[in-house]
């Protein structure tokens, strides 16, 4: 059931592939929610010919992991207002207006946390992404960003930046799917501040698809705003596959 509460697209930066180390400051929240993302899956094909054989066919090697297509809307024109989940444009009621230096700060925050080098691994930064059921582990691969709307004195106040997140999975993660296993001990937790269902289903199980199942065992009526404090019941995944 949903309260009728915006809540914002997240993206926290990791320094380690395990996903335990938070970058200082690396949290960035939208302004303003996505209109779409976008899952590519791609599979690996080994279609190399045994000797003496005349057979073409492909052979299945294994699912690459995930990528990720979004694009961020930064806008300081003032004139961008929410009404429930979807932005509208209205000439009063504005919201994000200009400080001074247009969407520029918006978006050197937003580079700080998905693009900045981590020193230890000469890379990006590890991501995580979260909204409602979206939770993404990955590392940006390309990005691009197209200034759209600017001051008499050519300071941008409306952006548009396109994002491309390559999937990540951890290397015991990897192994469990690969192996076809599943977690198979009972997990009791206390919700935290900025924790939501998908994102306990994911800690526990490695997938967040199975957090409707969790919410129908412990009797929630609403999902979608967990009470910090609250104590919920995981069980054995094989009693909710």
């Amino acid at each position: 059931m949903s309260t009728g509460e915006l809540t914002k697209l997240r993206v926290k930066a990791y320094s380690d592939p395990q996903f335990n180390d938070e970058v200082a400051d690396g949290e960035f929240t939208t302004l303003i929610n996505p209109e779409k993302y976008t899952f590519n899956y791609k599979i690996e094909q080994n279609e190399d010919q045994a000797a003496g054989t005349s057979d073409l066919s492909p052979r299945f090697n294994k699912k690459l992991p995930e990528d990720l297509e979004l694009e961020f809307l930064f806008d300081r024109t003032g004139v961008i207002v929410h009404y429930g989940n979807n932005p509208n444009v209205s000439s009063g009621n504005t919201v994000f207006k200009d400080n001074g230096e247009g969407v520029i700060d918006d978006i050197e925050k937003f580079k700080k946390v998905i693009l900045d080098y981590n020193g230890e691994e000469h890379a990006p930064n590890y991501v995580m992404i979260y909204w409602g059921t979206l939770l993404f582990k990955g590392k940006l691969t390309e990005m691009s960003i197209e200034f759209k709307l600017f001051k008499s004195d050519g300071t941008p106040i409306r952006a548009v930046a396109k994002a491309k997140f390559q999937g990540f999975v951890e290397d015991d993660l990897r192994v469990a799917r690969e192996n076809n296993q599943s977690p198979d001990l009972t997990h009791v937790r206390l919700v935290k501040e900025g924790d939501t269902l998908p994102l306990m289903s994911h800690r526990i199980y490695g997938d967040s698809k199975y957090y409707l199942e969790v919410a129908k065992v412990n009797e929630l009526t609403s999902f979608r705003k967990l009470k910090v404090g609250t104590e919920l019941f995981f069980p054995p995944i094989e009693k909710i596959s």
